[in-house]
């Protein structure tokens, strides 16, 4: 296809982030003649058109293709540009009369709403979700019946409340999980996580409503859905409104022997103990597990140590009560203390299996080792270092658009600034213990808040009581209140939150 005579382009859009435009639709926007759009899209990207571009806003199928068949019959470039991707938002009825007409005309896929919110918002569709993934408009909800899969719902924003009746209605038990995102991809991103059959009450509590949602909205019913924080709740409790972006992600082990070598001995008896450091390695132990058909009752006459509150909720999500949990500080070195000397005439086997991520720390195997135990250090997965964040999201952070910025972990402070930039020097620093506060400083970070245990409920607690205290210091010495990111010339009076969704050794918040 020449460029020389006219035709019609059925561009995608994408979900709202202008860095997820494709670079052939940023080239035909910026060539065409004539752009049809409704006019929130054509705001959105009047910044890439040319001065002339005529714009106009759609109508039914058949007189939008006539419009655009026309400006193309007359030698113009015509752009028809839908949010997320084309075929996905309608415009197959377009293409068709476009064809009828005998108008030249090619299709630019976008980046789908329907995936591309989802992960933004830190919810995996398929990887960890049984089943089918299917994807369907609200209006399609009572319809739907119950299945393992995963449920994807598009134009989710008018009334919430009622898709939860409507999938309840057609089978869906009301405990299954639902998380629903307004604003995908873009600074506005705000979820909501909670159940089908208490919709209602959970968005209100969140004081989300028909009335303060701007723009559409993504559900995600089923399993998947557990996956996107449950820190935001505990922030909308102190009045904020959370936004969720991972920065890190979770990958399988390269080679998958170790995990099955390890798994048929934990069958057979080969170890005393179990050694879980994290969610992440809960998980990855409970998927091999799974895959061979296994549950909870493998770990029959294996104790079990967890080092912290998350890791031991999700053992115990999974059936298991941990043995040995730390009393004082939750971390792989507040497990090495508490683990008790291999004594051979109480320890029949002195074998502990250590699955971990592969970067994990050598200070419990090292001590293991000094107790007289036999300690097999097993790679179930990797953390790799995320995207970065929407563009919009690294200005803020690097330009003092968020109040606060929360580390729950080294990895987390590294990766960070990595991929989007130092915190503003305004922006308050959130850490959840004392070996990400040392990160924080080597990378020149001001640390304001540390939680006074380390878990991230006690860190969104510590950020709280922090911003109290400041404004009652405020108040007594008479001074206006002031947000941090209000410090500096156009600052935003907005929230964000950034966690990881794969456990809590992984998360960054974002809150203001």
């Amino acid at each position: 296809m020449t460029e020389i005579d006219g035709w019609v382009a059925f561009v995608g859009a994408g979900p709202g982030d202008d860095g997820l435009l494709t670079m052939r639709a940023v080239r035909l926007l910026a060539a065409a003649s004539l752009v049809v759009a409704e006019p929130e899209l054509a705001d959105r990207v009047r910044h890439l058109l040319a001065e002339d571009v005529q714009l106009a806003e759609p109508s039914d199928a058949a007189g939008t293709a006539k419009v655009l068949a026309v400006a193309a019959k007359a030698g113009q470039l015509a752009v028809r540009l839908f949010p997320g991707d084309p075929l996905l938002s309608g415009a197959a009825a377009e293409v068709q009369a476009c064809a009828k007409a005998k108008a030249r005309f090619e299709i630019v896929p976008g980046v789908a709403a329907a995936t591309g919110t989802p992960a933004y918002a830190g919810i995996a569709l398929t990887a960890d979700a049984p089943g089918e993934l299917r994807i369907i408009h609200a209006n399609e909800a009572s319809r739907v019946g119950y299945s393992a899969g995963t449920l994807v719902i598009m134009g989710a924003e008018t009334a919430p409340a009622d898709l939860g009746k409507m999938l309840i209605a057609a089978g869906w038990p009301d405990a299954t999980p639902f998380a629903i995102t307004w604003d995908g991809t873009t600074t506005d991103q705000q979820t909501v996580v909670t159940t089908l059959g208490r919709i209602g009450p959970d968005l209100k509590a969140a004081g989300v409503t028909v009335a303060t949602t701007r723009g559409g909205a993504i559900a995600v019913v089923g399993e998947a859905a557990e996956q996107a924080s449950v820190v935001s709740d505990q922030l909308r409790e102190y009045g904020a409104v959370p936004e969720e972006v991972p920065t890190i992600a979770v990958e399988p082990p390269r080679t998958p022997q170790q995990m099955e070598r390890a798994v048929k001995g934990l069958v057979t008896g080969r170890y005393q103990w179990v050694a879980f450091t994290s969610t992440n390695a809960v998980k990855a132990v409970r998927e091999k597990l799974e895959e061979y058909g296994l549950d909870a009752r493998a770990f029959a006459g294996v104790k079990v140590a967890a080092v912290g509150d998350q890791t031991t909720a999700a053992l115990l999500d999974f059936g298991i009560r941990p043995d040995l949990v730390p009393e004082g500080q939750q971390s792989a070195e507040g497990l090495a203390e508490a683990w008790p000397p291999f004594d051979d005439v109480l320890d029949p086997i002195n074998r502990v299996l250590l699955p971990r991520a592969d970067i994990a720390t050598e200070t419990l195997l090292a001590r293991l080792t000094e107790l007289g135990w036999e300690a097999e250090d097993v790679t179930a997965y990797r953390t790799v270092r995320a995207a970065p964040p929407p563009a919009p999201i690294r200005e803020a952070i690097k330009g003092g658009g968020f109040d606060a910025v929360l580390f729950t972990s080294s990895s987390t402070v590294r990766n960070l600034v990595g991929i989007a930039g130092k915190p503003h020097a305004v922006t308050v620093i959130g850490v959840i213990g004392p070996q990400t506060a040392k990160t924080a400083a080597e990378f020149g970070l001001r640390v304001d808040v540390t939680a006074a245990k380390p878990s991230v409920g006690a860190l969104v607690d510590a950020l709280a009581d922090f911003g109290a205290a400041q404004r009652d210091a405020a108040l007594e010495a008479g001074e206006p209140l002031r947000r941090p990111s209000e410090r500096r010339r156009g600052g935003r009076r907005r929230l964000r939150l950034a966690p990881h969704p794969y456990g809590e050794n992984y998360c960054e918040c974002w809150v203001s």
